[in-house]
């Protein structure tokens, strides 16, 4: 299984993916075999990650017409055409990825898209209230998932926050 965090930093609720991912890295172990990548804006460049993997959970924002903080679990081939990651700064993202493995003939793996409407798309790093306020129903439903797929996670004893990890983000 590979969680994947998606999403521009700098572009404030656009990084919800890399924060999650990182949150998950920092506060977890898991009871199988889980890689996380912070894919950040990376692309086309993930195709590997997607030739070389049978399971993939996909961290990111997704363009819906619904309230900011709402949050879908939503199996990649039912994303036709919705757009995501269209006109960002990973626009060739994972739905341009699978069609690409799909037009070479090959396998195309289990990928599901945890997405969250975002607030506020502008150059700040940071997250909107309104997506801070819903992370951890945001992260809780990443852990459902993967307990759903038969893995366990255990949380770390002492805690990074989301406000220490975005705090790091911003003095790199």
């Amino acid at each position: 299984m590979v969680i994947l965090g998606i999403g521009n930093i700098l572009q404030k609720d656009d990084g919800i993916g890399v924060y999650a991912s990182t949150f998950l890295q920092k506060n977890y172990n898991f009871s199988k075999d889980v890689e996380i990548i912070n894919g950040g804006v990376e692309g086309i460049n993930l195709y590997p990650v997607f030739e070389q993997n049978d399971h993939i959970l996909v961290l990111d924002t997704i363009m819906l017409n619904d309230t900011p903080g709402s949050i879908y679990l939503i199996p990649s081939y039912e994303l036709s055409g919705y757009g995501l990651n269209s006109g960002g700064a990973h626009e060739i993202g994972v739905l341009q990825c699978i069609d690409m493995l799909e037009l070479q003939g090959k396998k195309i793996p289990n990928v599901t898209i945890l997405g969250i409407v975002p607030a506020h798309i502008t150059f700040e790093i940071d997250l909107s209230n309104i997506l801070k306020e819903s992370f951890n129903n945001y992260i809780q439903t990443a852990l459902n998932y993967l307990h759903k797929n038969g893995i366990e996670a255990n949380s770390h004893k002492n805690r990074t926050s989301l406000e220490n990890i975005i705090s790091e983000i911003k003095k790199l």
